[in-house]
């Protein structure tokens, strides 16, 4: 008789088990027990101004770190996302206040911009060979030093104000710097924009070809290649998609406040792969999900906002990220060990 050699695929797995596989739940039990802490720490965490703010505050980080998680699982990093945020508010306010474009015109030209430095990311990357790490710390060097001295060079100063003042800034206001009332308070549009970009990428990851594909590549590369998986177009459309989302930060923030300057986003890119790696997601790619990075800002925002709320020093919030970090990437390897044990 031959001996049928068992399949992984066909074993039976617990719901408790196939629960704790979720890449999320950790980052969802972080995520209750922020919340709950912050609720009995402080009385203006709950009230509707107070979640308004925090809700914010998640949502600018979140769309970053989807995209983020979404380039992670693809086997690759970006850090050059948070100086494109600067970048697309630079270009949108030197075109419209030295130059006069058209608004609208500035905001499209300020997308293709971050797509084609998205693009040149993903095809140096995927050309040379070099580690995305080093090849958008280039970039992220690149764009911090055009957005100071080209910014300077053109308009004499680094920061741009009086935005509002530019004909037709409230057509575009109302799609990317807008509020809601709800519950009595004040709520940002970038929470409605954070909410679908969610959904959108999750639906994308867990239902369509592409979503197979970006796990592909990100697990088993050489595989995913061997078996018709296109790994340039993949990989390159995740740059883009990354750099897209640092072009809708960039719009959020600069349609809420009228203003911008060289330094915004410097430095944040390490909070949108810390948001990413608490949702669950992997260093060494191939595996993670939207939802997770979405906690992940959430835990983030909640923070950020409930230390302030309870009027500690702000300063802590940088330990906390350290620790958190740390803290996830120990927790989410003896989930994903226990299991794999407990089937």
């Amino acid at each position: 008789m031959t001996a049928v050699a068992s399949d992984d695929r066909l074993t039976r797995v617990s719901p408790v088990t196939r629960l704790l596989r979720r890449p999320e739940v950790g980052a969802a039990v972080a995520a209750i027990a922020v919340f709950v802490f912050f609720s009995v720490m402080t009385d203006a965490f709950l009230s509707p101004g107070g979640v308004a703010t925090w809700l914010e505050s998640a949502s600018l980080f979140g769309i970053m770190a989807i995209a983020v998680a979404l380039l992670m699982i693809g086997g690759e990093f970006d850090l050059s996302a948070g100086t494109m945020v600067g970048s697309s508010g630079l270009i949108v306010g030197i075109l419209t206040t030295h130059y006069s474009v058209n608004i609208w015109l500035a905001v499209v030209l300020a997308l293709v911009f971050a797509l084609v430095i998205g693009a040149a990311n993903g095809f140096m990357v995927m050309r040379t060979g070099l580690p995305s790490f080093i090849v958008t710390l280039g970039t992220f060097f690149v764009l911090q030093g055009i957005n100071l001295a080209l910014t300077k060079s053109i308009i004499g100063q680094v920061a741009i104000q009086g935005m509002a003042n530019i004909p037709g800034f409230f057509d575009v206001k109302w799609l990317f710097g807008s509020t809601f009332a709800l519950f009595g308070a004040s709520f940002q549009v970038s929470i409605v924009w954070w909410i679908v970009l969610t959904v959108v990428a999750t639906w994308v990851l867990l239902r369509t070809r592409a979503g197979n594909w970006i796990f592909a590549v990100g697990g088993a590369q050489t595989s995913a290649r061997q078996v018709g998986v296109p790994l340039m177009r993949t990989k390159v459309g995740l740059f883009m998609a990354t750099a897209g989302a640092g072009w809708l930060a960039g719009m959020l923030q600069l349609f809420d406040t009228s203003t911008v300057q060289a330094s915004t986003g410097v430095g944040e890119e390490f909070i949108y792969i810390i948001c990413a790696v608490v949702g669950g997601c992997l260093l060494t790619g191939g595996y993670g999900s939207a939802i997770g990075a979405a906690l992940g800002a959430l835990i983030y925002g909640m923070t950020y906002q409930g230390i302030v709320f309870a009027q500690w020093d702000n300063n802590w919030l940088k330990a906390f990220l350290g620790v958190m970090l740390l803290g996830a990437v120990l927790v989410n390897n003896w989930v994903r060990r226990r299991a794999e044990v407990s089937r």
